[in-house]
């Protein structure tokens, strides 16, 4: 049970603004009339003990989530909206809302929901395991991770991306991948997970506005600097997790080298020199493939370029992760929190092998920036590489 508490933790971010809580749960309400998810609350009440602190697997600001098992044999996951909750509703039913529509390998798969006087609760499959960031990151544990299960959480998180991009009936825009959000199954398949600030995005728009939300170190240039949000947002913050799994440094707190202010900063130095290899976490030295180190570093660069533009869409980036290619576009410089883009040139590529073996981004402390904020003014506000994480809308 405690190994499973902090897996779960990513489920429990605190929510920033409340709605009608009447209106809410009539909405929640439709949706498990409609998908045929409506749970009995006495039914998870008993599955989770009557939600006994033995069952906790974590807390968070909206509530707790419980594990449980249900009369049927199944384990799930059981999140509950705190009744004191002023804050939780929003991003509550905003999940609820997004996850009713999809079911992919890689994505959390909702089960059902319950409501029941003030109750409000969302049921999950139950994951096993821990979140990535709690085996990547941890030095005691970082060796369970080998090349190969780096490289099929890369590819796992890819498709997921791709269905939610392009497989579903309005593309869904995550707004917030990152180590703790990805959950590993007993079998180290990596899914998605947090739907609390994703947002569906409208077919016959390029962007959207919106007020800034996500992590420090994994929040596209683009969405500091105008509030616009994109596909490639989460594209960038996908090629951040890519570098993280192949160096095992976190973006938002990287010091392993002075002279560069970021992971992704030294990356890109290393391979301009042809020197990626020296990003590789050394305890993939007896496990990793060396004709794929180079290659794969390339496409977490060609993910985090300055220019949205640049960045490959998820499709193009399960491709590149599939296949194994000699040659490659130049990835240009990754973004900055704060800075604009440089004019992205075509046309170029360079060789994935030829590079002679060697051995987190600056985060930032917005608070928030809404869709009419301008450039000059986010420009102006005060940039920290190991910021608070900005509030969600």
């Amino acid at each position: 049970m405690n190994k499973s508490k902090s897996f779960f933790e990513n489920l429990l971010k605190p929510f920033t603004s409340g709605s009608n809580r009447d209106q809410d749960e009539d909405d929640l309400g439709r949706i498990a009339a409609r998908e045929q998810r409506n749970l009995p609350f006495e039914a998870l009440a008993v599955a989770t003990k009557n939600f006994h602190p033995s069952h906790k697997l974590g807390e968070g600001g909206f509530g707790s989530v419980y594990h449980g098992k249900l009369s049927d044999g199944r384990e799930v996951a059981v999140k509950r909206l705190s009744q004191r909750s002023s804050q939780g509703n929003k991003e509550f039913l905003n999940e609820a809302r997004l996850l009713s529509r999809v079911q992919h390998k890689n994505v959390v798969n909702l089960l059902g929901y319950s409501i029941h006087d003030a109750e409000k609760l969302l049921v999950y499959e139950y994951v096993a395991n821990q979140s990535l960031d709690k085996f990547l990151f941890r030095p005691d544990k970082k060796e369970l991770l080998d090349w190969n299960r780096r490289h099929d959480v890369m590819v796992g998180v890819a498709k997921g991306l791709l269905y939610l991009h392009e497989q579903t009936h309005c593309t869904i825009i995550h707004r917030d991948i990152k180590g703790s959000n990805i959950l590993l199954d007993e079998k180290w398949a990596p899914k998605i997970a947090d739907f609390g600030m994703a947002r569906l995005f409208p077919e016959d728009q390029t962007h959207v506005h919106t007020r800034v939300a996500g992590t420090n170190g994994y929040i596209a240039p683009e969405c500091l600097l105008h509030g616009n949000v994109s596909k490639k947002a989460d594209v960038f913050s996908f090629g951040v997790v890519v570098l993280e799994l192949i160096s095992g440094q976190k973006n938002s707190s990287f010091t392993r080298d002075p002279d560069s202010e970021s992971l992704l900063e030294w990356a890109y130095k290393l391979n301009r020199k042809q020197r990626s290899f020296e990003i590789m976490d050394p305890v993939l030295m007896s496990s990793a493939d060396m004709e794929q180190i180079p290659t794969i570093v390339q496409i977490g660069l060609l993910c985090v370029q300055s220019d949205p533009q640049a960045r490959p869409d998820m499709d193009r980036v399960v491709m590149l992760l599939s296949r194994k290619l000699r040659h490659i576009e130049e990835p240009g410089r990754p973004g900055v929190p704060g800075s604009r883009f440089r004019p992205y040139r075509t046309g170029t590529t360079s060789s994935a092998t030829g590079n002679s073996y060697g051995s987190n981004s600056g985060s930032t402390n917005l608070l928030s920036a809404s869709s009419s904020a301008t450039s000059s003014s986010l420009a102006n506000t005060q940039l920290q590489r190991h910021g608070k994480r900005p509030v969600k809308d």
